[in-house]
This record gives C-alpha cells, sequence and structure tokens, in this order.
C-alpha cells in the first residue's frame, strides 16, 4: 500500500494499492521534489469519473508505468471533489496548453508547484493521434534534464495567465431590465427548437440557466422562457438523463438527443434540478414535475444520505468495470422481472432487442403516452398504472445487480444546495418525509461542518469534519440555512447564516480587488488564490455568496453586504449579457437587484398557531426572490420589526422595496397580495 492507505477519499484510497508510489497533496511531495530536482506529477480526479478508472487499469496498476513514474517523478493525487483550489488552478492552465480540460487531469510541475505541461487522458499505446502516457513520461523527463530553459519559459507563460486572472474587478455596467433582456435574447438564440436544451452533444441538464428563465417569464410574461423551461424539463425527464427506475438523474448525455447518459449520479446535479422541479411545480402545477422531484428525492433517501444525517456525493458510473451496466435493460431482463407485463413496459421505456447503448437499452419515454394507448389498445389510464406497477418491481430486481461504488463523503457545498432543494421541496409538496430529512441534514451540518462562523469543507467516516472550506462551502450552507428557517420559521438558522456571511465578508472579500475569492485569505497558499466567477456544472463561490448577501440585506438590512454584491454584479453586468449560460445562477441575482425581493413576514396570531393557512399560501406560490420569515416581531430579524399580528389572528405582510401592503389575516387576500407583488 501506498501513503494513500492513510487518506479517507474513497478516490484517493481506490489508488492506495498502485504500484505508483502517490503522496496525497501536501508540502511532503514538493520538498522531496525540490531535495532531489524532480518535477511533479500531479494526477487530478475524482471517483465517479469513468475515464480516471480507464486510466488507473490502463496505466496506474501497471508495474511498467509505475517504474517509470516512480523513478522520474514524484507522484502526487489529488480527490478534486475535496480540493477544488487546487483543481481549478490547474485546470486553467491545462486548458490554456492544450484547448480543452477534462477529468483525469494530468499535469507536470515545477518543485514549486508551477505547471508546465499537461493533459487529460493519456492512452497506454499511442492512439487516433493520441501519444501514449509511457511517451509522454519519457518526453518531460527528458525536457526537465536536457531543456530546462523550455521548461521554464512554459511556467512563466502561465504565471502570466494567473496573474491577468486575479487583476482587480471594475464595473463593465449598470444592472437593469435591459440588461436581463439582452441576457435572455443571447440565451434563446443557443437554443436547441429541436431536441431542447442549449448546443449539441454532449447535453448537460442547463439547471441555472433554466431556473433564470423560469423567474424571467414569472415576472415578464414571456412566453417563449416558459417555453424552453418546459421542453428542455420534459426531454430530461424522458430521455436516458433521468432514472426512470431508482429516480435522479444522471450527470449528462453524450448525445444531443438526451438519449444515453454519461451514467453517474452527482449529488449536485440532482440538488440543483430539485429545486427546479419544485419551481416548475409551484408555477405551472405540472404533476410530471412533481412526480419526478418526489422520486429524486425518494432516492436520495435510499442510496445518498448517512445515518447522521449527511447527504453522500455520489454514485459511479461503472459496475464491474462496465460503464453503464448497472442501470440498462434488455427485453430478457424485463420479461424475468415482469412477465406478462414486459412486453407493455418494453413499448413504454423503448426496450428493444437492438438496444440504444451497446446491445442494451437505456429506458426512456420514446412515445406519448395516448399515441402509445391508441397503438397498443390498452386505455390511457390503464397503461400509465400497468406501469406505475411495474417499476418498483423492476427496482426490485435491479437491487439484485451489483451495485456502482458509492463515493460516501459529506461535502459541505453540495450539502448545502441539496439541503436549499429538500427544503424547498418539502415547504411546496408538505411530505414529512421530506421534512425531516431536510431538519436532519441541517442539524448535521451545524453540528459537525460549522466551527465559530466557519465551514468546513469535507465530513468523512472515522475523521470527522477537515479541510477549510471554500467560498462556495461557506455561501451554500448560508442559503440552505435561510431556507430551513423557511421551512421552520426558527429564528436560530437565520443567526447561523449570518455568523458565515460575516466570515465570508471578512475571509473571502478582497476590496482593493473588487471581489471574492474562492480560497479564504487565510488559507494555505497556493501558486494563486483561485477565482472563479462563473457559473458551470455548479453555481460560483461568488454567486452564491452574492445571493446570500442581498438576502441578508433584505432580512436584516445590512447594506454593507448589498454594496459588495452589487459591486460584483456590476463588474460581471456586460459579461453576463453576453454570455448568459456562463452566468445562470448570478443572473437571478442580477434579476434581485434589479426588481427587488418578495418580502414575506408571516405574525402568530397567538403562541398556539401554526400559521397552517398562511404557510400553505406562501409554500404553494411561485415567487422569484422569495424572502419568508417570521413569527416573532420581538425577533433580532428587521423585516420582522414592528409587524404586529391583527388582533388574535396569523397575519401575513407583504413587502416590496421596504414597502408594506396593508396587513391581512385571510388567505385569499394574502395570495392576491402575492401575485400582485410578482410583477409589480
Amino acid at each position: 500500500m501506498n501513503r494513500l492507505a492513510g487518506e479517507s477519499s474513497p478516490y484517493l484510497l481506490q489508488h492506495a494499492g498502485n504500484p505508483v508510489d502517490w503522496y496525497p497533496w501536501g508540502e511532503e511531495a514538493f520538498e522531496r521534489a525540490r531535495q532531489e530536482d524532480r518535477p511533479v506529477l500531479l494526477s487530478i480526479g475524482y471517483a465517479a469519473c469513468h475515464w480516471c478508472h480507464v486510466m488507473a487499469h490502463e496505466s496506474f496498476e501497471d508495474a511498467e508505468t509505475a517504474a517509470l513514474m516512480n523513478r522520474l517523478f514524484v507522484n502526487v493525487k489529488v480527490d478534486r471533489e475535496e480540493r477544488p483550489d487546487v483543481d481549478s488552478i490547474y485546470m486553467q492552465a491545462v486548458q490554456a496548453m492544450s484547448g480543452h480540460g477534462g477529468w483525469p487531469m494530468t499535469m507536470f510541475l515545477t518543485p514549486s508547484g508551477e505547471p508546465f505541461f499537461g493533459g487529460t487522458y493519456f492512452p497506454p499505446e499511442d492512439r487516433h493521434g493520441m501519444p501514449s502516457f509511457r511517451r509522454i513520461l519519457e518526453s518531460v523527463a527528458n525536457a526537465w534534464q536536457n531543456r530546462r530553459e523550455q521548461v521554464t519559459a512554459a511556467s512563466e507563460s502561465v504565471r502570466e495567465l494567473y496573474e491577468n486572472a486575479s487583476a482587480p474587478l471594475a464595473s463593465t455596467g449598470k444592472l437593469s431590465s435591459e440588461l436581463l433582456a439582452r441576457a435572455v435574447r443571447g440565451i434563446a438564440s443557443g437554443y436547441d427548437e429541436l431536441n431542447a436544451g442549449f448546443g449539441g452533444a454532449p447535453k448537460f441538464p442547463p439547471t441555472m440557466t433554466l431556473d433564470f428563465l423560469l423567474q424571467h417569464w414569472r415576472r415578464t410574461g414571456d412566453e417563449q422562457a416558459l417555453r424552453m423551461v418546459e421542453a428542455t424539463w420534459r426531454a430530461m425527464c424522458r430521455g436516458g438523463l433521468h432514472d426512470h427506475i431508482g429516480g435522479g438523474f444522471h450527470r449528462y448525455c453524450v448525445d444531443a438527443q438526451w438519449g444515453v447518459p454519461h451514467f453517474e449520479k452527482m449529488l449536485y446535479d440532482n440538488a440543483l434540478l430539485v429545486r427546479l422541479g419544485t419551481h416548475l411545480w409551484q408555477a405551472t402545477a405540472s404533476e410530471d414535475a412533481r412526480t419526478v422531484t418526489e422520486r429524486a428525492l425518494d432516492w436520495l433517501a435510499r442510496e445518498m444520505t448517512g445515518p447522521e444525517g449527511g447527504f453522500y456525493s455520489s454514485l459511479d458510473a461503472d459496475t464491474e468495470g462496465e460503464e453503464g451496466l448497472f442501470y440498462v435493460w434488455t427485453p430478457s431482463e424485463l420479461q424475468d422481472a415482469l412477465g406478462h407485463q414486459a412486453e407493455l413496459v418494453a413499448a413504454w421505456y423503448g426496450v428493444t432487442p437492438h438496444g440504444n447503448f451497446e446491445g442494451s437499452t437505456v429506458l426512456h419515454e420514446p412515445n406519448d403516452p395516448e399515441a402509445l394507448a391508441s397503438l397498443t389498445g390498452v386505455p390511457l389510464n390503464r397503461l400509465l398504472e400497468e406501469v406505475d406497477e411495474a417499476r418498483p418491481r423492476l427496482l426490485n430486481a435491479r437491487e439484485a445487480r451489483t451495485r456502482p461504488a458509492l463515493d460516501n463523503k459529506v461535502i459541505a457545498e453540495w450539502n448545502g444546495l441539496m439541503l436549499r432543494g429538500a427544503a424547498t421541496a418539502a415547504r411546496a409538496f408538505n411530505r414529512e418525509a421530506d421534512r425531516d430529512m431536510a431538519l436532519r441534514n441541517a442539524e448535521f451540518l451545524r453540528d459537525n461542518m460549522v466551527r465559530d462562523g466557519r465551514v468546513l469543507r469535507v465530513w468523512s467516516h472515522g475523521t470527522g469534519a477537515r479541510i477549510p472550506g471554500m467560498l462556495s462551502d461557506h455561501a451554500a450552507i448560508a442559503l440552505a440555512f435561510l431556507d430551513v428557517h423557511a421551512l421552520t420559521l426558527q429564528p436560530e438558522w437565520i443567526a447561523a447564516a449570518d455568523a458565515i456571511a460575516t466570515s465570508c465578508a471578512e475571509h473571502f472579500w478582497q476590496e482593493d480587488a473588487g471581489s471574492f475569492f474562492d480560497t479564504a485569505a487565510d488559507a494555505d497558499p497556493l501558486i494563486t488564490r483561485p477565482r472563479d466567477v462563473t457559473d458551470n456544472a455548479l453555481p460560483s463561490g461568488t454567486s452564491l455568496a452574492c445571493e446570500l448577501f442581498l438576502t441578508l440585506d433584505a432580512l436584516l438590512r445590512r447594506p454593507s453586504l448589498r454594496r459588495i454584491a452589487e459591486t460584483v454584479l456590476e463588474a460581471l453586468a456586460e459579461p453576463m449579457a453576453r454570455h448568459g449560460t456562463a452566468f445562470g445562477h448570478q443572473l437571478t441575482n442580477a434579476a434581485r437587484a434589479v426588481h427587488g425581493f418578495v418580502e414575506v413576514a408571516l405574525i402568530r396570531g397567538n403562541p398556539a398557531s401554526g400559521l397552517e393557512e398562511l404557510r400553505a399560501v406562501a409554500d404553494g406560490t411561485y415567487l422569484p426572490g422569495l424572502i419568508l420569515a417570521g413569527p416573532d416581531p420581538q425577533s433580532d430579524i428587521a423585516l420582522l420589526a414592528g409587524r404586529l399580528p391583527l388582533g388574535s389572528q396569523d397575519t401575513a405582510y407583504v413587502c416590496r422595496h421596504r414597502t408594506c401592503e396593508m396587513p391581512t389575516a385571510d388567505s385569499a387576500r394574502f395570495r392576491e397580495q402575492l401575485e400582485s407583488a410578482v410583477v409589480s
């Protein structure tokens, strides 16, 4: 066993038995590189990464290749999910050097950590124009020994890249309705009218962009925006991205038609999609949106929640070395599981003898239900009942298969995002199981991963919480706590979020740069301090922090926090208008800054009241920028100050731009006020 045997990351432990003399990230490896004047081979991946497994089997488990690595380099393995700061820094370099990025990432560094050559996957033999990994190893080592000046020149050019990337930001425009409209037009220009979604293959779930478009439709009535949201949601849910049997969503689809997924399941994708599905149901009463979202929550509870309440990170794409094996079906497998129902269910899920993925079928819904009912001669209601009856039987049959590997580390950022989705869904759907799951997770995060307003990034069984949290960890947890307050109306959750926001301002905001940085000012130094302002698969730490600061200003009257958020938003104004799909979450913040929040104070009329009628109205209504607080006007929450009940009746106050409607105890009148507030 190599040095990774002492780590807790499931990804690093996968490599603990390699013949490679791996080091975890840290000073020990770089000190050895300096002493022996050897370059560092940095390999970055994650547990659910298919091509990471392929390269591991081909190269890192090969004795000859490992011997070459050990002789020529100091080898360092990093789990990108534990250290997104390290991953971000070197991903910038590999993209600049090779024109593309991805995982596994293979980067060669000087002993001081400066990159000078890199790529992603390298095959074991020369293949398709790609040099073999061993050829790369020998070439890089030769350059280090005999052409050091070229190595130095390469590392210096990357240093300039980092300097430019961390330069101070300045305003690029004012926030306005026209800026938001430009962003919407730009997003629409990239919409795939044939298949839904944006761009071609591969197709990733554009969740944050869809959430922005849904909010835009709710405020403006723009039907094109709603059409893009509904069509893309439908395509994702009916295609292979959605796990029709077990619930939840895979990472992305390899084709433009949403047919065949890359099968890994990530907590963060499902977190964002749960929240979007809840919003779509609130906005349109789509039962499909509710059904798919509730199944994703059931999957979360069944497969991804630890006994302590933390949410696990991911499920692998591979089973027994074969991608997707756990999820695909053949007609004979359906027959074994379902008997006489198999033919009808096969027609529903598009299962054929030839399949759509390596001889098997990724379940999807290729037919309109009414058309299929007509084709089969089975009444629609009976057809739907047959499929609903078959689903748990297929799940039971699938559970007998070898399961994909589970990455059971708990990541603060991803848990915060999923807690937001679960808490929002618990309010909207009023399922007690969702509420209990959200509260257990919130209490776990508060008690185990937050210390004196600082968030730790990773919690693992046996080692507890460790690794200082990044900006995204802090902001995601704080925002989740605000959503837990909306679920419970317990004021301590706002106080906890406020303490974390104070840490964000103190440790991650840099006034002279006009920006947030992803690592804290007191974090262990890296070759540069990372700062990524774009929303990619996840919302950026910057956009989460902006949302947090704008929300706390509305709740607690914190103009200093609002000033910071608006400074960042104005620096990104023109990029947001031009490249909307790269700023999906940040655009929702820009819309809040322009239109303001819908601020709702619910005040209890008597100590025994649960505010049920008023809560039901607020929880079932789709309100972009909703802030919900209650129930005590004597608390320290500024939004509640002076908001007294009407006699002994539960009372609602609906406010915009610090101005409130007349308080009401009537649920119908409250609903009217909310509807009016959305478009005012």
